[in-house]
């Protein structure tokens, strides 16, 4: 894993929250998400980082699959 802060990953997640359908930038939300699991993989860190990275992840996901699955798509 790069040497990137919790802080770091937890606020790539939030930027990933605030943007729109149109600005998403398909490779920088992978590589956030790569980040995210790295830091959650992590032991060296913090079981509270690792849960609020976890939770923000999370949020992160389901909206990105609000946002690019329509009423036809079935899972």
């Amino acid at each position: 894993m790069m040497n990137v802060s919790p802080q770091t990953v937890y606020d790539n997640l939030e930027s990933l929250e605030l943007e729109s359908l149109e600005q998403v930038d398909v490779t920088r939300s992978a590589f956030y998400r790569e980040l995210a699991q790295a830091v959650l993989a992590s032991s060296e860190i913090s079981l509270s980082w690792r849960e609020a990275i976890a939770e923000r992840l999370n949020q992160a996901n389901h909206r990105l699959a609000t946002r690019t699955v329509n009423s036809n798509d079935s899972y």
